[in-house]
């Protein structure tokens, strides 16, 4: 478990610590992730992933929003500050001479609308903190989310989020340095800020027994602007990624 994990982890233990565990609602779980080992997509492995989405109150924590608070609240819209948590890249195989990005955390606000737990459209402005030196920058989100009834129990959810990044945060992971061309071999390239990627995900949920549940999900990921025209997506990356999940959970209410 990463540095960063362990203080999110940490994080949460002493908000959890000013509500009683009655008060705690959502699932908890574990499962597996066949996802591209970084952005570019220059490989693909398989991974063990929490699945995580609790609310206490006005906090939250998330897989994919990580630890929120809900500090203003009003008529279905809510705004606060996140805490979230974004993995690096080892540097090795078909990326080898390449810098290393370590895990780092990403700091930062959010503001959301849903006026009922079925649909939301929700926007973020992050920092990325942690990095080495001149890694890390400023993302963006922006996207919605729509919950539905499939039958015999089963609900389906559809979100669909363009990621945004800064200069910085897309010359980490997609730009290549005079020094690492000559390491890596890759043409050496300068990333632009902009819109990165799109994302589509379609998930599932399937009843298993009382407070027990099967998640799955399928991402289809677009890279966009400066990200698809870097060198290492043209050469051993792609523009067309996918992502799977499965997890079984544990439902509290």
């Amino acid at each position: 478990m990463s540095r960063i994990t362990v203080a999110l982890f940490a994080a949460l233990s002493c908000l959890s610590g000013a509500v009683s565990a009655d008060g705690i609602t959502g699932d908890a779980g574990l499962g597996l992730s066949y996802q591209p080992h970084d952005p570019t997509g220059s490989r693909y492995e398989t991974r063990p992933v929490p699945y995580l989405d609790l609310d206490w109150g006005d906090v939250s924590l998330s897989t994919d929003d990580g630890l929120t608070w809900n500090a203003l609240k009003s008529h279905g819209f809510s705004a606060g500050p996140f805490v979230n948590y974004l993995p690096g890249r080892t540097s090795d195989g078909e990326l080898r001479g390449l810098r290393d990005v370590p895990d780092m955390g990403e700091v930062g606000g959010f503001v959301q609308y849903a006026p009922d737990d079925f649909w939301r459209v929700f926007a973020s402005v992050g920092q990325a903190v942690g990095g080495g030196g001149g890694q890390g920058g400023v993302l963006g989100r922006v996207g919605g989310e729509i919950g539905y009834p499939v039958g015999g129990g089963v609900i389906g959810s559809t979100n669909l989020t363009a990621h945004f990044a800064d200069a910085r945060q897309n010359q980490t992971f997609f730009g290549v340095s005079a020094d690492e061309s000559r390491a890596s071999g890759f043409r050496p390239y300068n990333a632009g800020g902009g819109l990165q990627n799109v994302a589509l995900t379609q998930s599932f949920e399937f009843p298993l027994a009382p407070h027990w549940s099967l998640l799955t999900s399928a991402s289809w990921v677009h890279l966009t602007g400066s990200a698809a025209d870097s060198s290492i997506v043209k050469a051993v990356g792609d523009t067309h990624q996918g992502e799977v999940q499965v997890a079984v959970a544990y439902k509290f209410d």
